[in-house]
């Protein structure tokens, strides 16, 4: 089909843009946390409940490794070596280039990617200082997001889908298309997430996300779930993303298969463009 030529007026032509580029932020205003590339990892480390008998220092495997096939280079974390079991805490977490105060909204980009199950790990935002996250564990976190196939204390046996925070715990990410769960994530293959983090207050419908993934079953990027809350509502500026993992009990371990991570972003607003392509 052809189009005539048609002459706008200046007013609306700019109008347009403004709008597109509101809708379609440009991939030069993602700041970038990591992308592990320069081979020295500067992220903090610790294993503030390492009951592992006999007693080893240290526990955590969080290494930059590079892809065997490409020369890229990711993080690899695992709550332990094969084999070790009782480090609950393996903690890791680095600055984010750009403190997001209370009231503002923003996008982060991560890729991950599933070395093996079973496995324990959850990764996010914390707005805690250090010697705090060391101290809260768990509860350092605000926006989540799990990867696990571990079995719960009540009993549910978890499946591997990618998971998110809600008041009641967690939830899997949802096929909205197919009305129901997501899929286990596969191993072995890198998986897109954008998760909009809105950090106003409570009461004005902020401390919570929203989560987009490509990869696996969703072929395009695709909303899989709407309004997450974030943890512990503390309302106070997020500043650094933190990972964990966890080998479980040593009575009942969960497995220390690791998790990938590679190209953490971070943009204003919801952008929605990808930043590696």
């Amino acid at each position: 089909m052809r189009y005539k030529n048609v002459l706008l007026p200046m007013w609306l032509i700019t109008l347009v843009a403004c709008s597109q580029n509101h809708q379609h932020p440009s991939t030069n205003q993602w700041l970038l946390i990591d992308n592990f590339e320069t081979q020295t990892l500067t992220w903090q480390k610790a294993d503030t409940d390492n009951q592992t008998n006999p007693y080893i220092a240290n526990p955590q495997v969080t290494k930059i490794s590079r892809e065997a096939e490409s020369s890229n280079h990711y993080l690899l974390k695992k709550p332990a070596a094969e084999g070790i079991i009782g480090n609950r805490k393996a903690l890791s977490f680095t600055k984010l280039p750009k403190v997001v105060e209370v009231g503002e909204t923003y996008t982060f980009f991560t890729r991950i990617n599933v070395e093996a199950f079973p496995n324990n790990h959850a990764f996010g935002l914390s707005n805690l200082q250090p010697n705090e996250i060391k101290k809260h564990g768990y509860n350092a976190f605000e926006p989540t997001l799990r990867v696990t196939d571990k079995a719960e204390s009540n009993g549910f046996k978890n499946d591997g889908a990618l998971m998110v925070k809600t008041d009641k715990g967690y939830s899997n990410i949802q096929n909205y298309n197919a009305a129901q769960s997501a899929k286990p994530l596969n191993t072995n293959q890198w998986y897109s997430i954008w998760y909009v983090v809105n950090n106003a207050p409570t009461k004005m419908q902020g401390q919570q996300y929203n989560v987009y993934v490509q990869g696996g079953e969703f072929t395009t990027q695709t909303l899989v779930y709407k309004n997450a809350k974030f943890r512990m509502k503390r309302e106070q500026p997020l500043i650094y993303f933190l990972a964990n993992a966890n080998t479980g009990p040593a009575k009942k371990p969960y497995g220390n298969g690791g998790l990938k991570y590679d190209d953490l972003y971070m943009s204003r607003g919801i952008n929605l463009s990808n930043p590696v392509r």
